[in-house]
C-alpha cells in the first residue's frame, strides 16, 4: 500500500493523522442545508435507501395519489440524508429531480471547484457505516429516534485534499468498491440459495418422508401436494392441548412491570432471537403472581406469537427462567404419545412450513393475527409411528446443521468484506493510503 511521506495531526479524533499537504475545514464552509418546500403536487417522490436515492414505489394508490406539497424539492446533484436515523439511515447524491420527506436533510455543495461531491459522498457514507455520525447524535436510540442536529452536522470537521487528489480518490473508490460489492452480492445470493435449499429439504422431508420409493397419495391440500400413502393429514387440534393466549394488554402495562425480578415476561423478541437474554427484559412484580398464574409457562410448553411477526416458536425448557407470556403470545403443549417433540418443532418452530397457511388465513387483516381456530386448523403430515417421526427429525437436525454451517461461512465472508470495504474507504479518504 502506497503511503504519504509526511503526515500531520488533524486534531480531529475521527480523522487522526492526514497528509501534510491536506487541510481541514468545517462542513458549513463547504456545504449548505437547503429546504425548499414544493408547495405543489406532481413531483416524483424520492426515498433515501442504502442502494441510492430512488423514486418511491407506490403500487396501490399511484405515485401522486397523496398530497406531497409539503415535501422538499430535490435537484440532480443534491445530497439527501436521513439524519433522523443514524443506525440504518443513509446519505447519497440524487440522480433525480423530485421531492423527499421534510424530515430528511437536503444539502448542497457550495464550491464544486474546491470540493468534489463524489469524494465527500464517500466520507459521509463512511460516517454512517462506522457510526461516526451516531456518536454525535441526540435523541432516544432505543426507540429508533437518534438524529444528527444541524449544528453538529454543520460543524463537522472534513479533510480537504487538493481537488485533483479528491477526484483521484473518488475514482479509486468507485472502482474498488464496485469490485467488493460484486463479491458481496455473490455471497448474498449464495446465502439466499442455501436458505432456499434448506427450506426445500425441510418441506420435502416433512411432507414426503425419507423413502422416495413408497407409494404416494394426494393430501387434498394444494400447497402440501402428495404425501406417503401411510401418512395422514392431522389437524393441530388433535396434537396439542392446553392452549392459552396471553393476558389483555391492559393487564401488562409496561409502567406496572419491573426492570429486574424473578418472573420474566416472555415476548416475541425472545422467540425471534431464540434467547431469554435481552437488555429490555421486563419482570412481573411478585405480588401479581396469583392473579397472573394462568399465564405462567412450564417446562415443555411451546410459546409463539399470535400478533404481528408470526411463524416461529420457542420450547420452554427447565433451564429457562420462570415467567409468563405477554399479550402478543400464546402457549400450548403437544400430546407426546401421538407426535414426537423434535418432529413437531420442525413443523412449528424451525421452518417456514406454515407461512403460506398463515398468509391465506390472515389475509385482509391490517395486523396479522392468529386465532385459536386458525392454529387448531393447521395441517400436520403425520407419519404412522413415533419412530419414523424421530428418524425424520434426526435427518433434518443433521442435514440442516450442515447447511447452516455453509451459511455461517458465507456470512463470515460477508462480515470480512464489509470490514475490508470500510477500511479501504477510511484509508483513502483520510490519506492513510495514497492513490495517486
Amino acid at each position: 500500500m502506497n503511503t504519504y511521506e509526511i503526515m500531520k495531526d488533524s486534531r480531529t479524533k475521527w480523522l487522526g493523522y492526514i497528509p501534510s499537504t491536506w487541510g481541514t475545514r468545517l462542513l458549513k464552509y463547504a456545504f449548505s442545508i437547503q429546504k425548499d418546500i414544493a408547495g405543489e403536487t406532481g413531483h416524483t417522490v424520492l426515498s433515501v435507501t442504502q442502494h441510492g436515492i430512488v423514486p418511491k414505489k407506490m403500487y396501490d394508490k399511484g405515485q401522486f395519489a397523496k398530497d406531497y406539497s409539503n415535501y422538499q424539492l430535490v435537484h440532480i446533484g443534491d445530497f439527501v440524508m436521513n439524519h433522523m436515523d443514524l443506525l440504518t439511515g443513509w446519505v447519497d447524491i440524487s440522480a433525480y429531480e423530485g421531492v423527499t420527506s421534510p424530515d430528511y436533510r437536503v444539502f448542497l455543495n457550495n464550491s464544486p471547484e474546491t470540493f468534489d461531491s463524489d469524494y465527500y459522498k464517500y466520507i459521509f457514507q463512511y460516517c454512517y457505516m462506522n457510526r461516526i455520525f451516531y456518536g454525535l447524535g441526540q435523541g432516544v436510540a432505543g426507540f429508533g429516534r437518534w438524529r444528527l442536529p444541524a449544528d453538529m452536522f454543520l460543524n463537522f470537521v472534513l479533510p480537504v485534499p487538493p481537488i485533483d487528489e479528491q477526484k483521484a480518490i473518488s475514482r479509486f473508490l468507485d472502482n474498488k468498491c464496485s469490485q467488493i460489492d460484486t463479491i458481496i452480492q455473490e455471497a448474498k445470493d449464495t446465502i439466499s440459495e442455501y436458505k432456499q435449499w434448506k427450506e426445500s429439504v425441510i418441506f420435502c422431508a416433512l411432507t414426503q418422508g425419507l423413502d422416495a420409493t413408497v407409494p404416494m397419495k394426494d393430501s387434498g391440500i394444494n400447497w402440501i401436494g402428495h404425501i406417503p400413502e401411510r401418512s395422514s393429514i392431522v389437524r393441530m387440534r388433535y396434537l396439542v392441548d392446553g392452549y392459552k393466549a396471553g393476558p389483555f394488554g391492559s393487564s401488562l402495562i409496561t409502567d406496572k412491570l419491573d426492570s429486574t425480578g424473578n418472573i420474566l415476561v416472555y415476548t416475541p423478541e425472545h422467540i425471534a432471537k431464540q434467547s431469554v437474554e435481552n437488555e429490555k427484559n421486563l419482570y412481573l412484580p411478585e405480588e401479581r403472581r396469583e392473579d397472573m398464574s394462568q399465564f405462567f409457562v412450564q417446562n415443555g410448553d411451546i410459546i409463539f406469537p399470535i400478533v404481528g411477526s408470526l411463524g416461529r416458536a420457542m420450547l420452554i425448557t427447565d433451564d429457562m427462567p420462570e415467567g409468563i407470556i405477554n399479550q402478543r403470545l400464546a402457549k400450548f403443549r403437544i400430546k407426546e404419545d401421538v407426535i414426537d417433540m423434535n418432529f413437531f418443532l420442525w413443523f412449528f418452530a424451525k421452518s417456514s412450513f406454515y407461512n403460506q397457511f398463515i398468509e391465506v388465513n390472515c389475509r385482509g387483516s391490517f395486523i396479522l393475527n392468529l386465532t385459536k381456530t386458525i392454529i387448531y386448523d393447521m395441517p400436520v403430515v403425520l407419519p404412522p409411528t413415533i419412530e419414523e417421526q424421530r428418524r425424520i427429525a434426526t435427518y433434518l437436525n443433521k442435514k440442516c446443521s450442515t447447511i447452516d454451517s455453509l451459511i455461517k461461512e458465507k456470512e463470515s465472508l460477508l462480515e470480512d468484506l464489509e470490514f475490508y470495504k470500510r477500511s479501504i474507504i477510511y484509508d483513502a479518504v483520510t490519506g492513510k493510503r495514497k492513490v495517486m
